[in-house]
């Protein structure tokens, strides 16, 4: 795999492991998110927020979608306050089988080239199926000093991905689910469909019957027969706003595969600045 640790961790091996060698974040997201991490979360996680701690809220979604990147001076900042520091093991979870919010934290962290980073299989449900130790109320911790200078991980902005869709040795992967792909339903932005030439690959395919993640080797083949014969390093993944196609990636980094090009601002950007759609055809 690309990294020195998985990318995943299962519940049962963090039970196993000495947590105070581990900072726990958790990362569950909904309009009552963090009354919920202090009435109940794992026993010495840190809450961190998708909207204040991982994205910066633009006024108007066309310049980078509903949630683009933070700068990394921000995440510094975000960083520090949750006195984390370059070797700290980090485990994070949430309560959507990592695909909303604890995906897109392990690809910043990875994307700072932090290697320690893990996502727990299964999220906090699975945690509490085992009986993982549990607390209430907010976490006490020393503040650190962590400096970020720039993502490293690669990315793509909305005039690459116009160029890719030109070229017929890139491909873009959408991880939206069918209906909001074919135009059936949008609830999130303003105009329901997809970017023309987009391959629709929804990220609920990453998860067995259980809510897990395949195994790497399911995973690995399933994206190797959607890339084909195009390179990994020629993929751009995207969804709504840039949160839950981090998903995809950590699914493709712990099958073994390069971690593909990023599109933050997504369908979120690309549907509100006058580029060609696909859109669901009048009946």
């Amino acid at each position: 795999m690309s990294s020195k640790i998985s990318p995943l961790i299962t519940a049962e091996e963090l039970l196993k492991l000495d947590l105070s060698d581990i900072i726990l974040i958790d990362a569950r997201a909904g309009a009552n998110a963090f009354e919920n991490y202090q009435k109940e979360h794992l026993k010495g996680a840190r809450f961190v927020d998708l909207n204040r701690d991982l994205a910066e809220i633009p006024d108007d979604p066309a310049n980078g979608g509903r949630h683009p990147l933070p700068t990394p001076a921000q995440f510094s900042k975000t960083l520090s306050a949750l006195g984390i520091n370059s070797s700290n093991h980090i485990v994070v979870y949430d309560d959507k089988n990592g695909s909303n919010f604890a995906a897109r934290f392990w690809w910043m962290m990875r994307a700072v080239r932090h290697e320690e980073i893990q996502v727990l299989n299964g999220g906090f449900q699975a945690a509490l199926k085992i009986n993982f130790p549990t607390s209430s109320g907010i976490e006490t911790f020393q503040e650190t000093a962590y400096s970020v200078q720039e993502w490293k991980l690669p990315l793509a902005n909305i005039e690459e991905v116009e160029k890719a869709l030109k070229s017929d040795q890139n491909i873009v992967i959408d991880v939206r689910d069918k209906n909001r792909f074919d135009g059936l339903t949008e609830p999130l932005d303003l105009i329901a469909g997809h970017i023309p030439g987009a391959v629709n690959v929804p990220l609920t395919e990453n998860l067995d019957e259980n809510g897990l993640f395949k195994s790497p080797e399911e995973l690995a083949l399933k994206y190797k027969s959607v890339i084909g014969d195009k390179e990994t390093e020629n993929t751009i993944v995207h969804c709504g706003s840039g949160v839950t196609a981090c998903h995809t990636l950590l699914a493709m980094d712990y099958a073994g595969l390069p971690i593909p090009k990023l599109y933050v601002g997504s369908w979120s950007e690309w549907s509100r600045n006058n580029r060609e759609m696909t859109t669901k055809k009048p009946e």
